[in-house]
């Protein structure tokens, strides 16, 4: 083999090896560049499950006991089927609802007039227990979601005392 096409091979190996080394330094730049957008993202923020002063479930007690969900992202989502359970089965489903990116709602037991910042269950008796309780929030496919659990049962990790 004459020394011109030695050379030559070996140019040409040097080269097909930094082609490869540069395509795998771009390749997770480019893969980057085309991320899926977040999902989006729904959060239990806050839960006031001891409505403040005497329980004697009149409209304004009842509306004192609420639940809070913050959308995270800055997507609006649609909770249109989406639930909000506590530990006995009582589930609210949410009707034609779109909660704005960055945005809270509110959503209290006692009966009222929904706005975008506030919905009403429409509930004459107390939901969540003062002692002990659980508020699971699913989507409209059954999928879990997020929770917020507080009281002497609960001792998980995962759930957030408010």
């Amino acid at each position: 083999m004459s020394s011109s096409t030695a050379t030559a091979r070996r140019l040409s190996a040097a080269a097909l090896a930094a082609a490869a080394i540069v395509g795998a330094v771009a390749l997770p730049a480019s893969a980057a560049d085309h991320a899926r957008p977040d999902r989006p993202k729904v959060e239990i923020s806050a839960v006031q499950y001891d409505s403040p002063g005497r329980d004697d479930r009149s409209r304004r007690s009842l509306n004192k006991e609420w639940v809070e969900l913050t959308n995270t992202t800055r997507r609006t989502v649609n909770l249109d089927g989406w639930t909000l359970k506590d530990e006995d089965g009582h589930t609210y489903t949410f009707n034609h609802y779109r909660l704005d990116g960055r945005a809270t709602v509110r959503i209290h037991t006692g009966e009222g007039r929904d706005t975008d910042s506030d919905l009403y269950m429409d509930r004459r008796n107390y939901l969540w227990d003062n002692y002990s309780d659980t508020a699971t929030l699913r989507n409209d496919h059954g999928r879990f979601i997020d929770d917020a659990s507080w009281g002497g049962r609960h001792h998980r990790d995962g759930g957030r005392h408010h």
